[in-house]
């Protein structure tokens, strides 16, 4: 065999055109680009790598190594964990602001490469710019930050460790079992270093997605458990979506007269119009789904990880009667709640297990239509929503004083509800672009009253709630599907988090539509410290004499080259979006919104600290609800 001489950054880029994937009979590269800041830990390596000879790699100049990360991760979940785009910084802060897309990213199951700088392995000039010192070991660095939040992590300190660590790094992130960040640190003086690289190194490398089969004690258990059921009802998760098992999801629906109800993650594997489903379940669930949950006596959980929000901490299902089965290709997600195990693919399992229920059918019987039709009756009582100054109705139990209201419908000079408007801008767009999210009010109003209607059209992170997710993701789900419209829908405290890629969008031409609903204040947070008895505190965005801040974000995403809106009205609302489907640039819509207009709670329960001891009479009663709450809250 012959060999090649490169340089460390040289044989990775190399590398990495040589991947490919092969899922159910395709075959196609599985790294599609990678996404830089570059400094210097980075820019003389695997910079002057790619400016030499980048491949098939497309190459995109990020903003913020967060940002840039978090569409990656975006990207990675449209195309359902099938392709991904690697992101390469520098040493130090570069490195640091990884941290929060990784922990995202993990959190989510979502495959990202991360190719941070580091330190000098030689150690010849430490220390260098931008490297810690610790006592204890010269060999922290950074980046060893990023070991709690990566499935894999590995420091590149010599050329040849490449051979092993990226084939292990690969084996990772194709394993839908394992699926999640990976970190390769690469030391930038060895990024630069020279090395004899076998030639078969190089050849094409095919990673195999093969879906996983249930055994048949699996199958047998399954079929036996959900046969002896009276009202099994399907928990659709992430793991469902990206194992593609719509058809036979809906199959089974069909035939056995069983609900499905939906995760953050699950939601939009199935059509909201699809007659049994029946929509989010948990905490920012539907009436409907929680209620089939309440009645259900198994759960058959397809791909979920069963979060607190899903499951209301615990306090969802009925606990004395219920039982549970996973599917799950994750060994460690199956076991959740106790359940009986099947550790294999979605799809498949389902398959095989289908002719093993010929004959059954459950008892939900009409049940399922009425409760569709209970919740679509109260979704068209929210898109219907109105308030004026003179008669406010809030929806939020614990809610601002009819002055408070006010000075925010003056400032703002809106009386526009936050409901009203999502379900519009629903009604408004194409039915195959695709919305993002993730943080505050917007994800919970998003899984009850958002319907879409084509499948892989809902990419919300919640696994995480990460905010600033939300415009950067906009761009790596554009990426993925170029013809298609993309929203991100995100609020004004997130987006001053985090919006960077939205220059990035207009600088490669990347046209995103951000939808930002303004309501001056950390919404969600507010209404949590509301109500459980606290006053407000430090949400709502103020001045320094106590007035309400009315920025013009509009004028800030103009600044940056986007086509900008600025909306008070539900007519208003209609026009800008009908003008932005026709515009070739990105565009950010400003809805002002009135505080305490979201959806509120249906049925559920989040059990989150409250202080034992406080002089407030509203503190001392959350705290003796949420003590009664555990007491019926399953432990494990």
């Amino acid at each position: 065999m012959g060999k090649t001489r490169l340089t460390t950054a040289q044989a990775l880029i190399k590398f990495l055109n040589q991947q490919y994937i092969h899922v159910d009979g395709e075959e196609f590269p599985f790294v599609e680009g990678i996404f830089s800041v570059f400094g210097h830990g980075n820019v003389l390596g695997i910079g002057q790598a790619l400016e030499q000879d980048p491949g098939h790699l497309k190459v995109f100049q990020g903003k913020n190594e967060q940002g840039m990360a978090l569409a990656a991760m975006a990207y990675s979940k449209q195309m359902l964990r099938q392709k991904i785009y690697a992101v390469t910084t520098s040493v130090g802060p570069g490195s640091a602001n990884l941290v929060t897309a990784a922990g995202t990213a993990l959190a989510n199951n979502i495959p990202m490469l991360l190719l941070p700088g580091d330190t000098f392995a030689s150690r010849q000039p430490d220390p260098v710019l931008q490297q810690v010192e610790q006592e204890y070991s010269a060999a922290v660095t950074t980046n060893d930050a990023l070991k709690p939040v990566s499935r894999y992590w590995d420091r590149i300190t010599r050329p040849e460790q490449l051979l092993s660590s990226l084939i292990r790094a690969f084996e990772v992130m194709t394993d839908p079992g394992k699926a999640g960040p990976v970190t390769i640190c690469l030391a930038q003086d060895v990024e630069g270093e020279a090395y004899d690289y076998d030639e078969k190194f190089f050849e094409r490398r095919v990673h195999y997605l093969d879906r996983k089969a249930p055994v048949e004690r699996e199958l047998k258990g399954a079929a036996k458990m959900i046969k002896a059921s009276k009202k099994p009802l399907i928990l659709v998760g992430g793991g469902a979506k990206y194992s593609e098992a719509r058809d036979i999801l809906v199959a089974l629906s069909e035939k056995h007269s069983i609900p499905l109800v939906e995760t953050q993650a699950g939601k939009a594997t199935i059509e909201s119009t699809y007659k049994n489903n029946l929509g989010g379940m948990g905490v920012t669930g539907t009436l409907a789904a929680n209620k089939a949950a309440r009645q259900a006596d198994l759960i058959i959980g397809i791909g979920t990880r069963y979060t607190d929000f899903v499951t209301s901490s615990k306090t969802a299902f009925n606990f004395e009667t219920a039982k549970f089965l996973n599917i799950n290709v994750s060994r460690l997600q199956a076991y959740k709640l106790d359940a009986f195990q099947v550790v294999a693919d979605a799809k498949t399992t389902l398959e095989q297990l289908a002719p093993l229920l010929d004959g059954y059918e459950s008892e939900f019987g009409q049940t399922i239509a009425e409760l569709k039709q209970e919740w679509n009756a109260e979704r068209d009582r929210l898109s219907k929503v109105t308030f004026t100054r003179e008669n406010f109705e809030p929806e939020i139990r614990n809610h601002f004083s009819q002055e408070v209201l006010n000075e925010y419908a003056d400032v703002l000079n809106t009386e526009l509800a936050q409901t009203t408007a999502l379900i519009a801008v629903n009604d408004t767009i194409d039915p195959d672009s695709t919305i993002i999210t993730s943080a505050g009010s917007l994800p919970g109003d998003a899984q009850r009253i958002w319907n879409p209607t084509v499948a892989n059209t809902y990419n919300v992170e919640y696994g995480y709630s990460c905010m600033g997710y939300e415009v950067s993701g906009a761009l790596g789900v554009k990426l993925a599907n170029p013809d298609k419209e993309v929203y991100s829908l995100v609020g004004d405290g997130s987006f001053l988090m985090l919006h960077s890629e939205l220059i990035t969008a207009i600088q490669y031409g990347k046209k995103i539509n951000v939808v930002l609903f303004d309501n001056s204040g950390f919404g969600c947070i507010n209404n949590l410290q509301m109500g459980n008895g606290m006053g407000t505190y430090f949400t709502e965005f103020r001045t320094h004499d106590n007035k309400v801040l009315n920025i013009d974000y509009a004028k800030v995403a103009e600044g940056y080259g986007a086509k900008t809106y600025r909306v008070n009205t539900i007519e208003q609302l209609k026009v800008a979006l009908e003008d932005a489907k026709k515009q070739e640039v990105s565009t950010l819509i400003e809805i002002k919104v009135l505080p305490k207009t979201m959806t509120e709670g249906y049925d559920s329960w989040w059990n989150v600290g409250v202080a034992e001891v406080s002089n407030k009479e509203g503190i001392q009663q959350a705290f003796e609800s949420r003590k009664q709450k555990l007491e019926t809250a399953k432990q494990y």
